[in-house]
């Protein structure tokens, strides 16, 4: 399993450079990911929140005619926003697993290995994107179960993948950011549950940024749900429009999951301490 990250860096070749990083990070994606076929009823239980989010919420707020969604109808409105919520939710406990590790004895023997730092952390942050591609998944099926126009064509669902594994990827470098400055699960486990709630509400998941006030409104914009929000609503909806454009939704995540890695990857090795 490790085997791929044992390639040494080869003089001062850039593109070997480069192709030994992906390798080394592909390695730790796929070595996360194993951790799946151990545990597949985790999938299943982070099944039941879109679900209730979509049936019980979705239905209610549908009949009140008062919230501006752009000409669409409230469930089509929500669901981009349910889907982000459950990578979010996903994603913002990642680090628990880190903490995990570190009782176990396993993040000492990773930490020695030849990767990178960044590779490390970047690795663990896509391997979240796979579990918010299974939410994706959940939430499409949902979706045309309740009749919501959403897109099927190649381009819109390959669009769709592409921000569920670059915002899951995010809030797991976040979460990760978290564990090594908290390191005791308890106290983790305290953090997730303050940072998950402020994330969602100061955001457009449930509705749109402006109804809120000024002061909402400048946290709504600093907040990175909002713009892979923004980005699913314009993929993924018959007639959802993306207020920020495609563009700034990609160039903001990726530039907050540049400077995560970079921040986590100088920390990581604190968490053994």
């Amino acid at each position: 399993m490790w085997s791929a990250l044992a390639a040494p860096l080869v003089g001062s070749d850039n593109r070997i450079g480069l192709v030994v990083f992906v390798r080394q990070t592909l390695a730790v994606a796929e070595a996360e990911l194993r951790k799946l076929r151990h545990d597949p009823m985790e999938l299943l239980s982070r099944a039941v929140q879109p679900a209730l989010w979509l049936l019980i919420f979705g239905h209610v707020f549908t009949r009140i005619r008062d919230i501006p969604t752009g000409g669409l109808r409230y469930l089509d409105f929500l669901a981009p926003g349910i889907l982000a919520q459950s990578v979010l939710f996903i994603a913002i406990f990642y680090g628990i697993s880190v903490i995990w590790e570190r009782d176990l004895g396993i993040l000492h023997k990773v930490l020695v290995s030849p990767a990178s730092r960044v590779a490390l952390v970047l690795g663990k942050a896509l391997s979240a994107g796979a579990r918010g591609i299974s939410q994706a998944a959940l939430v499409y099926l949902l979706a045309l179960l309740m009749g919501i126009d959403v897109r099927l064509s190649p381009a819109a669902v390959t669009g769709v993948a592409v921000f569920v594994v670059l915002g899951a990827a995010v809030f797991a470098s976040l979460s990760l950011a978290v564990a090594c400055l908290v390191k005791t699960r308890e106290r983790f486990m305290g953090m997730g549950q303050v940072m998950t709630m402020p994330l969602f509400f100061a955001s457009n998941a449930i509705y749109p940024v402006s109804l809120m006030p000024g002061w909402l409104k400048a946290i709504a914009v600093m907040n990175p749900l909002t713009y892979e929000v923004d980005a699913l609503r314009g993929l993924m909806i018959q007639g959802g429009q993306s207020l920020y454009g495609l563009g700034t939704d990609l160039a903001v995540s990726l530039a907050i999951l540049s400077v995560l890695v970079l921040l986590v990857a100088r920390i990581y090795p604190r968490i053994v301490i």
